[in-house]
């Protein structure tokens, strides 16, 4: 019988098609994960600033549209009850931090408002969204 050291040969497991392969699957894991990110507010332009930073847990989401409607967590909301949307949202009033964000067409006044409000009700974390200057 004839051999040719083909049939000695020891089982060899290629490293770059499993790298490929492993490649490929951190790309769609993080592919699906960044699809699954929750956007709560509605959709306005942000104001920029140079210190903006992104820092989002779990929150309570108000928006103030560019004609100075407010909205929490896309529901729209008048101003005497925004309290009562929050604290029912998060349970209590300092559960969770509050980020308010508003159009850039928004009046200052509202968003004065809004925070005073939230303040006098034991609110605290509050944040203003903004976008970081290019």
């Amino acid at each position: 019988m004839v051999t040719s050291g083909y049939e000695n040969r020891k089982a060899r497991v290629e490293m770059l098609p499993l790298i490929d392969v492993v490649f490929l699957l951190l790309v769609f894991f993080i592919y699906a994960m960044l699809s699954m990110v929750v956007h709560r507010g509605l959709r306005v332009e942000l104001p920029e600033a140079s210190t903006a930073q992104l820092d989002r847990k779990d929150y309570v989401s108000i928006t103030i549209a560019r004609d100075n409607t407010l909205f929490v967590e896309d529901e729209p909301v008048d101003l005497d009850g925004l309290v009562g949307r929050v604290v029912g949202r998060s349970g209590q009033p300092s559960d969770f931090p509050v980020f308010i964000n508003g159009d850039r067409g928004s009046d200052l006044g509202t968003a004065i408002r809004v925070l005073d409000v939230l303040r006098r009700a034991g609110i605290t974390e509050i944040s203003f969204e903004c976008r970081e200057e290019p």
